[in-house]
């Protein structure tokens, strides 16, 4: 076993036939193609003492390689929010500041285990798609990662918000006049026609182990576990981390029962939620958004049919709720997170920070109720930066190099 490796307390499982899928990299079921997920040996999971998180919480992460874990990562502030709380009646809101991470968004997190993830499971290369976040997190993560390519497709609206120097281990393709549903389906088709494996975003376990560890980190720092959990979603990966997060640590007897979990969404842009209202299992024809706009561009997903079905079961399982917000609501929210706890999320973290607001006036959300949002990023300051581009264009036969 190479140095720094060790005996995995974890393996890679069907979440309906519960067949182990092997130790390559298996989004879905080799046996019946279902969604994967990553199941961990509970009773012989350790948590160190130690200020970074990828070192506490080692035992609860799928990578047996901890030279490829962030080395000097800390604990993001968990904000209680007496401010701003004490306007909204509410004597326990807290937030989960993520502002602060290396490229501003949450998704380092998921870039630090993902990318490994992929590496360990035999990849060397691999395509995927982004509204910005998720591949720029990727980017910064490949230092640590040093024998991996990413093939990037992006949909031309989202290629100013990329923060890629460019690099060897990059490849950027962007796609004129494109939606984001369209770059994820033409990173698909690419890896599949040239041999590359497609990423597969949500169904990745590695992204939801990431995603998890700011919930984690959370109930070190809380006085109490939270009994609400509100977060902005697009394909809601980063809520379905969570909830696998919560479930593990409740299985270990680290908190008593589940947050009750709330997927907020913009107005332009919520097909999970008008769904939900439907009472629809699935997302339906009219809930699709084929040009989808809107101020919170992060979470401009107009098309979740694989995803919204799995989210809704753990929504209904833990009582929880999908709930859609106004651009004013947005935009008044972030002043106010501004103004009174010093905090400048994106649109996207303010759009969950606006679900909590309009929830807490509705009566829904109770004064005295333990409440976390998390505040999943801000916006980079900086220049878009991107190296060399491939244009792509539509044609009768996909999309192909522009002239």
């Amino acid at each position: 076993m190479a140095p720094g490796t060790k005996d995995p307390l974890w393996q890679t499982v069907c979440t309906e036939c519960h067949q182990p899928a092997g130790d390559a990299y298996a989004p879905y079921c080799p046996s019946c193609n279902a969604m994967t997920r990553i199941e961990y040996d509970l009773d012989r999971v350790e948590l160190r003492d130690s200020p970074n998180p990828y070192v506490r919480f080692r035992d609860l992460l799928p990578i047996r390689d901890e030279s490829l874990l962030p080395t000097d990562a800390t604990y993001t502030r968990l904000v209680h929010s007496t401010a701003f709380g004490e306007k909204l009646g509410m004597s326990n809101l807290y937030l989960k500041d993520e502002t602060s991470l290396p490229t501003g968004t949450t998704k380092d997190r998921m870039a630090a285990i993902a990318l490994p993830y992929l590496y360990e499971g035999g990849l060397r290369a691999f395509c995927t798609s982004s509204t910005g976040n998720s591949s720029t997190a990727y980017s910064a993560a490949l230092g640590r990662v040093p024998g991996i390519t990413m093939y990037l497709f992006t949909a031309e609206d989202f290629a100013r918000r990329l923060h890629i120097p460019e690099s060897p281990q990059v490849v950027n393709f962007v796609l004129k006049d494109a939606t984001f549903v369209e770059a994820f389906d033409a990173a698909r088709a690419w890896g599949l026609n040239n041999g590359l494996t497609p990423e597969r975003g949500f169904f990745n376990p590695g992204r939801r182990e990431g995603l998890k560890v700011a919930f984690l980190e959370t109930i070190d720092q809380i006085p109490e576990p939270p009994e609400w959990y509100f977060q902005a979603v697009s394909s809601s990966t980063g809520v379905y981390g969570i909830y696998e997060g919560a479930a593990q640590l409740r299985a270990m007897g680290a908190i008593d029962k589940l947050p009750r979990l709330v997927c907020v969404q913009q107005a332009s842009c919520c097909p999970m939620v008008t769904a939900w209202e439907a009472g629809s299992d699935a997302i339906r024809k009219e809930d699709i958004i084929p040009r989808p706009v809107g101020i919170a561009k992060a979470i401009l997903r107009g098309n979740p049919t694989a995803t919204y079905p799995l989210m809704r079961n753990r929504v209904v399982e833990t009582d929880g709720t999908f709930k859609s917000v106004t651009e004013q609501e947005i935009r008044d929210a972030r002043k106010q997170l501004e103004d009174l706890e010093g905090i400048s999320p994106c649109f996207a973290a303010a759009t969950a920070v606006a679900g909590m607001v309009k929830m807490r006036k509705s009566g829904e959300l109770p004064a005295d109720d333990m409440v976390l949002v998390n505040v999943t990023g801000r916006d980079r300051d900086e220049e878009p930066t991107i190296g060399e581009i491939t244009w792509m264009e539509r044609s009768d036969d996909g999309w192909v190099p522009a002239a």
